[in-house]
């Protein structure tokens, strides 16, 4: 397992740096921060937030996981879980062969179940009946193509983007995007397609550029709905604009956050408060608090969003996958104001309620290795996340 030393995020920069042939100066240059800050990164004196580590990304002309994602002996198996996924994601436009014994009906349903335990954590499980699914469906779809199946297909697709991302694989989660657009199209079904680019906008997290592409791509979503007035329409329309307060909070508009969070709270009254049984959104006051206090998170408003987070009390009712998520960032907000008891013992909530999701998500990571640097004396219990994390 590497050790601190030799791959925290600062010793991954310094190589990828050097890969490009740059000095700190030169890219201190390149990127908002200072060179002091860049060097103290480096070195593993300071802790990279999520912004830095884009804003590197971005100048270094390389994808941000370079830098995030952890080199760990699971590396092998998490490479063998994805592999079926991404060779059912190549299937689409070869012309089906083998049989297919599930009906439209039941490969409808399965592609529900898998759905589920995605939002469960069930990643490994997930992983490894959805490349059936996927291929099943785009037999069924080649041969006897219905809205029913297509709509299935696209769902799939989704899924898959959602599996791999989770997993540390934001390429490839990218590929099975294109295909959901692929697939809604051919359903005609523009709540669909308005997800697909509710997802796309979400990975771009810097500001400048990226934030403006963002904000493109939810434009896209709102045009597709244009006209659209039935509840399944308000309740993507309202995640639309959730997506686009994530967007703005990247880009330090906190004017647009208030505009957007705004607007989503309008539509929850619209739609009747919680709708999480359309196309697993999750749409909501509950969601859209979240939301919120990820964007304080966001534009590093530490203190405004230990505020939200504790007056946040999500109900038992809630997916494990949003409250696993809510527990890490959390973790953060808590490690950043100084409550290193607070975020360790939030960290150990998410681990217990979703293994899988907390130990792959740079979050924890970023709150492991903060809270590392802040101890005088690292307990047995920080101890054991950080090698369970990789650092």
């Amino acid at each position: 397992m590497p050790s601190l030393d030799d791959d925290h995020a600062g010793a991954r920069i310094r190589r990828a740096r050097r890969r490009a042939h740059l000095t700190q100066r030169g890219l201190a240059d390149r990127i908002p921060y200072s060179y002091s800050l860049l060097n103290q990164v480096e070195c593993g004196a300071r802790q990279a937030s999520e912004g830095f580590l884009n804003e590197v990304a971005r100048a270094l002309d390389i994808d941000v996981t370079v830098l995030t994602r952890q080199q760990t002996m699971d590396d092998d198996r998490l490479n063998a879980l994805v592999r079926p996924i991404r060779a059912a994601l190549d299937l689409y436009d070869l012309e089906p062969s083998g049989t297919v014994t599930r009906t439209s009906r039941k490969l409808g349903m399965a592609a529900d179940e898998v759905c589920r335990q995605v939002r469960a954590t069930h990643l490994r499980k997930a992983a490894t009946v959805l490349p059936g699914i996927i291929t099943d469906l785009t037999r069924l779809a080649g041969r006897t193509p219905t809205t029913e199946t297509w709509q299935a297909l696209a769902s799939s697709y989704r899924t898959a983007a959602d599996i791999t991302l989770k997993l540390g694989f934001p390429d490839l989660s990218s590929v099975a995007l294109d295909r959901m657009g692929w697939a809604a199209g051919r359903a005609s079904d523009p709540c669909l397609a308005a997800i697909r680019q509710y997802k796309r906008a979400l990975v771009y997290k810097a500001g400048g550029s990226e934030a403006a592409l963002g904000q493109r791509l939810i434009a896209s979503g709102h045009m597709l709905l244009d006209g659209q007035t039935s509840r399944e329409a308000l309740v993507v329309r309202g995640q639309l604009h959730l997506g686009m307060s994530a967007v703005a909070a990247r880009a330090e508009d906190a004017d647009a956050v208030t505009t957007h969070i705004t607007a989503a709270r309008d539509l929850a009254g619209r739609v009747g408060g919680e709708a999480g049984e359309v196309h697993w959104l999750s749409f909501g006051y509950r969601n859209i608090a979240l939301h919120e206090m990820g964007a304080s998170l966001a534009m590093r408003q530490y203190d405004q969003a230990l505020k939200q987070a504790r007056k946040m009390k999500l109900p038992p009712t809630t997916l494990t996958s949003r409250c696993a998520r809510f527990l890490v960032d959390r973790a953060v907000v808590e490690m950043e104001t100084g409550h290193t008891e607070a975020a360790l013992k939030h960290l150990v909530e998410a681990r217990r309620a979703a293994p899988e999701q907390t130990r792959y998500h740079p979050g924890t990571r970023a709150a492991v290795r903060g809270l590392v640097h802040m101890a005088r004396r690292t307990p047995d219990t920080l101890n054991h996340m950080a090698a369970w994390v990789g650092v």
